[in-house]
């Protein structure tokens, strides 16, 4: 037998590493991309944060339960937002009796229901560019419909059914998206138990989807409530003085009334119109958290 020689076998010398001006040129842009992300975040936030305070320092010292409890008024010491609180809160109900189960029938048949044929494309074609199509246009279509087609007059309805047309589309595109994140294995198991479609739907895909579809929900309707255009093409008024009736013509919301108290060139409207704007954000900021709670508590027992 040959003997190997004593001692340790050195070890290959690493290689030394090489320059690549392409890699390097590539990090640098990365990072220079990255910085102005950030540097345009950062811009926006610090705007935010500056047009929050100049709203909060000049509204707050005018919110208190006569502001909230008063009706609109020449002086600005007796003026207040009831009327508009009132609206806003009827308009948000009614826009959210119509879209529901509208919004989420439609987004079932389109998901689970109809086939992937050229008529399904269509819809989902159209859907979606109607969820960018400008609120004015929705305006002038609830104006020729519902106020003088169907003859609701200037109502607070005809205002909701055009804020529904609204956010109609937002509400059923979120709804799909909902239901298309429930995974294919959760309806094989419901179908495989001799469920039918129907019920695999009803007691199976739509708890799994529930989050989804009420947190989309929510926010369209916080969308509708700060809408403004539309409303004024289809009867909003900037002075009521009475609680709106949703039949009776005559009524008013807050952005309506923000815009008319902010085009007044009197200082102390100018107040009263951000007293008006923190009062919208608290509602909008409400209807926000209560997206956030809903999720939570129907996601609490979901496992996929």
């Amino acid at each position: 037998m040959t003997a190997h020689p004593a001692g340790p076998v050195a070890a290959p010398a690493a290689a030394a590493p090489r320059f690549e001006p392409s890699l390097m040129r590539r990090k640098l842009a990365g990072t220079v991309f990255l910085g102005v992300c950030l540097l345009a975040v950062g811009l926006l936030l610090l705007t935010l944060a500056v047009l929050l305070w100049d709203i909060l320092s000049r509204g707050v010292p005018w919110l208190d339960a006569q502001f909230l409890t008063s009706g609109p008024s020449r002086r600005a010491a007796r003026a207040g937002v009831l009327p508009a609180l009132v609206g806003s809160i009827e308009i948000a109900l009614l826009v959210a009796l119509i879209t529901f189960p509208v919004g989420v029938a439609a987004a079932i048949y389109l998901e689970e229901y109809a086939t992937d044929g050229r008529i399904n494309r269509l819809l989902r074609t159209n859907i979606s560019n109607l969820a960018g199509v400008p609120s004015i246009v929705y305006g002038i279509f609830g104006l020729a419909l519902f106020v003088r087609g169907l003859g609701l007059g200037f109502t607070l309805l005809a205002g909701a059914l055009t804020l529904s047309l609204l956010i109609l589309p937002v509400v059923i595109i979120a709804s799909m998206e909902a239901l298309r994140a429930v995974p294919h294995a959760q309806r094989e198991a419901a179908f495989a138990l001799g469920g039918s479609r129907w019920q695999v739907v009803r007691g199976s895909v739509l708890p799994a989807a529930a989050p989804g579809i009420l947190t989309g929900i929510i926010l369209a309707m916080a969308r509708a409530i700060g809408e403004t255009a539309p409303l004024i093409l289809v009867g909003a008024v900037t002075f009521v003085t009475f609680l709106p009736n949703p039949i009776a013509s005559g009524y008013t919301v807050l952005p309506i009334q923000i815009f008319q108290w902010a085009g007044d060139p009197r200082e102390d409207f100018q107040s009263l119109a951000a007293a008006a704007i923190t009062v919208l954000l608290v509602l909008m900021f409400v209807l926000n958290a209560l997206a956030i709670v809903i999720r939570a508590r129907l996601s609490r027992h979901l496992t996929w």
